[in-house]
């Protein structure tokens, strides 16, 4: 039997970047979970919505073993949408698929340099601050308040005002916060080991520079509420008061 096509009307794809987080897991596993879930423990709703791709080059471990750690990371609510390094056959029904060929982050595109500012929750909100775009720099003339972020993969970002609990700041460059830093800051986003994040009053819930984290409660005592910067030693976040 022959099959008359009618309708020619044709199929749009349509190809888009985005920007995704990367998460590398090490071996024992169940130790690396007890370091995921303290993450999540401090930043509430972190991975929340965020496409997450699960980096296991160099690690070794079986399907079975793969399969085991996705349902871990889907029981802690973290969707896993891609999985790179691994090889084809290790994949299997029901996983994510293969990712090859992926572009470093460096080139991430977003369409005429504007900033993405986001809504963690449907409860009324002030409007979003007045956000204007420069060329490798964002500048942001009003507080950062609750539930919003700020994503800027294309350099440095500068908050003229405070960032809230709650809120958060992602650079690829440096991060510049002129007032208090309740929230969390992350700079250096699309790597970036010479990114540093400048503050006038340090009260962050969470710091990152190139993918390595600190913690409220790992930072110095002496430095809370003071004018501080922090910049990346090697796998180590160094902070020290500014003069």
């Amino acid at each position: 039997m022959t099959k008359v096509l009618t309708d020619a009307r044709s199929i749009r794809i349509k190809g888009r970047s985005f920007l995704a987080v990367m998460l590398s897991p090490d071996l024992p596993l169940d130790q690396w979970l007890i370091r995921l879930d303290d993450l999540a423990a401090r930043s509430a709703g972190f991975f929340l919505g965020r496409p997450v791709v699960l980096d296991i080059t160099d690690l070794p471990i079986d399907k079975a073993q793969l399969k085991e750690l996705i349902a871990e990371l889907s029981a802690r609510n973290v969707s896993i949408m891609g999985i790179e390094g691994g090889r084809p056959s290790i994949a299997g029904p029901g996983m994510p698929p293969i990712l090859k060929g992926g572009r470093p982050a460096a080139d991430f595109e977003v369409s005429e340099a504007e900033p993405v500012v986001e809504r963690r929750n449907s409860e009324p909100k002030a409007p979003p601050p007045e956000i204007r775009p420069v060329t490798q720099s964002l500048i942001i003339r009003e507080p950062v308040r609750s539930g919003q972020s700020v994503i800027f993969p294309e350099g440095d970002v500068t908050v003229i005002g405070s960032v809230a609990s709650g809120a958060e700041v992602i650079a690829g460059g440096s991060v510049h916060i002129y007032g208090a830093l309740r929230g969390r800051a992350m700079a250096g986003s699309i790597g970036n080991a010479s990114a540093r994040i400048f503050c006038r009053k340090l009260e962050a819930e969470l710091l990152a520079i190139d993918g390595i984290y600190k913690m409220a409660e790992d930072v110095s005592p002496g430095l809370r509420g003071q004018a501080v910067q922090l910049w990346l030693d090697g796998e180590t976040i160094m902070a020290e008061k500014l003069i």
